[in-house]
């Protein structure tokens, strides 16, 4: 079994720093680390060789809201989620400096 972990960060063109974990009960591996782009996005997948089991993207937020000289509220979001099958799992994150929200994509 294997799968891809992609992801994308609305409302950003700065570079928000993502770090993939693979969770073993509270303990944490880093898997990969990339910074989004001016589209959002990671350049490449952040993991293609994924197994099923529970993860966590952590999205760096608080530096990308002190370079846009915005106050916020949040300074890192950590999105868990568990890989069931093979497949693509693209997790984005709608950001606004009060909120957030995430889903599975396509």
């Amino acid at each position: 079994m294997s799968a891809t972990v992609s992801t994308h960060v609305l409302d950003t063109a700065r570079g928000v720093t993502v770090v993939l974990y693979a969770l073993d009960g509270e303990n944490r591996t880093e898997l990969a680390r990339a910074t989004t782009n001016a589209d959002g996005r990671t350049d490449a997948p952040l993991a293609t060789e994924l197994v099923a089991d529970t993860y966590e993207l952590l999205f760096a937020v608080g530096a990308y809201f002190v370079r846009a000289g915005t106050p916020a509220f949040f300074d890192a979001i950590p999105v868990r989620f568990t890989i069931a099958a093979d497949g693509r799992y693209h997790v984005p994150l709608l950001l606004s400096p009060w909120g957030y929200s995430t889903y599975r994509g396509s």
